[in-house]
């Protein structure tokens, strides 16, 4: 069967996308998915929270392997993975994937590259997470076109809630437009600090105004240090703080995103079969 592509998506930086990448990850693995996590942001955060310090040192990533595609070759089976010791795969990034945003602006089928990418990898895993740049420039077009569904995550601030309106609108052109089946998986509340008013608010606005036509995920990922901390470890919160709020939380968040994955293979059959 093919793999889920999830692209987690949201313009504004700062919201716990690639943490919330991560760590969705590294819980699917536990659930004994195979899963591969593709950064498609030339700052390379997730490549280098996940123990790559020097990511444009990396012998090959994405930027290479979008190029190859460009000029009609095929990657090789494997190439410019690098496998985490928790499990899950990882496709890298560095900062030479914004000279390939640039060069995709001329590119034939350009909004498809990614998705041409990941075609050669997609028999290896029942799972693809990509991990998207705080924009909604070409290669989050790509990383949207690649997809099968969103994740939208959003921190529980105004400004954070306020952006999600032109992502809505850009989500619905690209499946108008590019790929009818994209379905946004959910919005996912991120670093929520309850012992604030302001924080229960936004979150209470966020599920008042989007609940009735969005799917507003149950699980709200807390604020927490221990969370702000791993990036600098290479590792997953479940190595890093097991018994802790944030690992409960991505635990019961993986539990929703397959049992929303579940529904919708039992309401929408393979056709092939």
């Amino acid at each position: 069967m093919a793999p889920t592509v999830t692209a987690l998506v949201n313009q504004k930086g700062g919201v716990a996308k690639s943490t919330s990448c991560v760590n969705l990850g590294a819980a699917l693995v536990q659930e004994g998915k195979r899963v591969l996590l593709v950064d498609t942001d030339p700052q390379a955060s997730m490549t280098i929270s996940l123990g790559n310090p020097q990511p444009d040192n990396l012998p090959v990533t994405l930027a290479d392997l979008m190029t190859k595609v460009m000029n009609d070759q095929t990657p090789v089976p494997g190439e410019g993975i690098i496998h985490h010791p928790e499990g899950m795969d990882l496709m890298p990034s560095s900062i030479a994937l914004a000279g390939t945003e640039v060069s995709l602006v001329n590119a034939m089928s350009r909004e498809s590259m990614l998705k041409y990418v990941l075609n050669e990898y997609r028999k290896d895993y029942d799972h693809i997470l990509i991990d998207c740049m705080p924009s909604l420039g070409m290669l989050t077009i790509n990383a949207l076109a690649a997809s099968n569904k969103v994740i939208i995550p959003v921190q529980a601030n105004y400004l954070s809630a306020k952006g999600l309106e032109q992502l809505l609108q850009t989500i619905a052109k690209v499946r108008r437009q590019i790929n009818p089946k994209l379905e946004i998986d959910g919005i996912l509340l991120t670093m929520v600090d309850n012992r604030t008013n302001n924080a229960r608010m936004i979150s209470n606005l966020i599920r008042d105004t989007y609940g009735g036509k969005i799917k507003v995920f149950e699980t709200e990922i807390p604020h927490s240090v221990r969370a702000a901390e791993i990036s600098s470890e290479g590792k997953s919160i479940f190595e890093h703080d097991p018994g802790g709020k944030v690992a409960n939380a991505y635990h019961a968040l993986t539990k929703e995103v397959m049992q929303h994955e579940a529904e919708r293979i039992k309401h929408k059959p393979d056709p092939i079969r």
